[in-house]
């Protein structure tokens, strides 16, 4: 069973940037396909990034297209995600999650997909 941890979240003015992390333990990392999820009170949680195994595919939500980048350190056990250009709408708890995936090249896009989660760090972006 994987046990997730995010770091990095705070607060940024618009068109700033950070860097997220989510440390894994309790399991081999590199037999997960890991997901970054981000959620507001009362709405639905809204995918973000996911990366496979063996970080040879990725997938981005529409929203963080060409501002976003997901990655991997298998060798490191963390999982990340550099967020460039941020927006207020970009304001979220940022949640980390992992499903194991028998193919090194699957993703997972829907939070359901997804057994483990993170406990979450919060993103405010001002204007």
């Amino acid at each position: 069973q994987a046990h997730l941890v995010e770091s990095g979240g705070g607060a940024v003015q618009a068109g700033g940037s950070l860097r997220l992390s989510c440390a894994a333990s309790g399991h081999t990392f590199s037999t997960y396909a890991m997901g970054w999820f981000r959620q507001n009170p009362g709405k639905e949680r809204e995918f973000v990034a996911s990366i496979s195994r063996n970080s040879g595919s990725t997938s981005y939500g529409d929203s963080v297209k060409d501002r976003f980048t997901i990655s991997r350190d298998n060798a490191e056990n963390t999982l990340y995600l550099q967020m460039n250009s941020l927006k207020p709408e970009d304001t979220a708890v940022y949640y980390c999650a992992a499903a194991v995936a028998s193919n090194p090249f699957s993703y997972y896009t829907r939070d359901r997909q997804y057994p483990y989660w993170g406990q979450g760090t919060q993103v405010t972006v001002s204007s």
